[in-house]
Formats: structure tokens, sequence, C-alpha cells
């Protein structure tokens, strides 16, 4: 029937989608994936390096711990007692940073800046990307995590829609319309319209389609980041809830 192959269809996609999960570049570290691990390390190096802030190191403690931590990660080992927690990346990550921090930093012979294997140059990061990631709360380390968990992503999110936009020549159409994905905007669509040479009808459609490839591409990443489709929702929720 008609209903049930595409459910069959459905099922293949997702379970071809799930090869590639962060979960899958994980398990297969030192077969032939530490470029992609690599680029996972990159991706999380701010929110763990906020938790490591918050949990009380200094600036450069929490450098070379982080760097040390994914040096560890990328060298397959260190991680055989920890657990996924919930199937979900982050906590994964978020565990294997506490377990790390527990029994790795306060050995006196770990190794300077990351072990040598520098995943992260800290002098690529702007001066106010530097002070952003500084301890300026009382939030628990946990929240500041997830909080720049989120952040990261989004930001990833904001990239690769910005990239779309300017392929399709749509670069002005897109700076104009970004702040009404998230929000509603500083200006009226008819103010908007005006500024664009657009009709107001044409703007509300453009923010919708733009919402909705938004809304796509956030669910893309969150796929990327669970053991199993079911998780997807709930983790997009917490990703918002994050942010409060």
């Amino acid at each position: 029937m008609p209903h049930s192959t595409g459910s069959t269809d459905r099922t293949a996609h997702g379970a071809a989608r799930f090869q590639t999960t962060h979960w899958s570049v994980v398990l297969k570290a030192g077969q032939g994936a530490e470029e992609a691990l690599v680029k996972l390390c990159r991706n999380y190096w701010l929110p763990l390096y906020r938790f490591s802030r918050r949990r009380g190191h200094p600036v450069h403690e929490a450098q070379d711990l982080t760097q040390e931590f994914f040096a560890h990660l990328l060298a397959n080992r260190g991680f055989a007692t920890v657990a996924p927690r919930g199937g979900r990346f982050r906590s994964f990550l978020l565990v294997a940073l506490k377990h790390f921090l527990t029994n790795e930093w306060h050995k006196k012979q770990a190794l300077k800046r990351g072990g040598g294997q520098q995943l992260i140059s800290w002098e690529e990061l702007s001066a106010g990307d530097r002070d952003a990631i500084e301890p300026a709360s009382e939030a628990y380390p946990e929240k500041i995590y997830d909080r720049e968990w989120a952040l990261t992503l989004l930001g990833r999110v904001m990239k690769q829609l910005e990239k779309e936009c300017v392929a399709a020549g749509k670069k002005e159409l897109f700076h104009a319309l970004k702040d009404y994905l998230t929000d509603s905007g500083a200006q009226t669509y008819r103010q908007l319209a005006g500024q664009l040479g657009l009709s107001e009808g044409a703007v509300k459609v453009s923010v919708h389609r733009l919402r909705r490839r938004f809304g796509e591409l956030v669910r893309e990443q969150v796929e990327k980041t669970v053991a199993n489709p079911d998780e997807i929702d709930d983790e997009i929720r917490e990703l918002f809830a994050a942010l409060n």
C-alpha cells in the first residue's frame, strides 16, 4: 500500500541519516574518522571550556584541561567507563568531562596546552568572543554549558542559512530578515517592505520561508546529537529553553 511504502522509505531514510550522527563519529574514532572527530571537538570546545571555568578553574588552566580532554578523546582512551546518558551526545560529553576533571586535572604531569595537540587556537577568538565566554553569572556550570551548547548549535545553523541565501542571491534579504527568525524584529513588515523594495506580502512570505528553513536546519543539527529520532523534539525544546 502507498502508506506502507512511504513509511518504509522514511524509516530507511532515518536509519541512513543516523549512520552519521556524532555518536557514530565517536565510535569510529581510530578507524579513519579522526578528521570528523576534530571538527566535533571544535564545535563543543567553548561549551566545555565554559563549564570548566564555572567549576573554578582559571583561564589558562581551563584551556589546558579542555585541550587535554579532547586530546584524550582523539586518542580514544580514558572513556571506557563513561556511558552515554539518555543517548544525547552533549550529555555524554559533559559526563565524560566531569569524569576527566575529577581524575586528571590535579595530575601535575598532565601535558601543557592540550598535550601538544592544540585543537583550537585561543588567539583565533576575537576579544568580544573571549569576553563572552568568561563566567559572568551565578548560574550553575551545567546551565552555562547548556546555554553555550545552544548558542554554538544555533550559530552553526545561522551560518549555514546565510550560506544558502548568499548562494541563492539573497544575501541582503537574509541580513534584513535574520532577526525575525526567533523574534519579532525591530521593524514592521511594512517598513521592511519599503526598505527592500518589496510588497508587504512578499516580506511575510520570505520571513515564513526563512523560518521554515531555519527550523529544518535546527532539526538536522539536533538529529546528529541524539541516539535515536524519538529524542529530537525534546532536545529542540531543551535547546531553546537553555537560552532563557
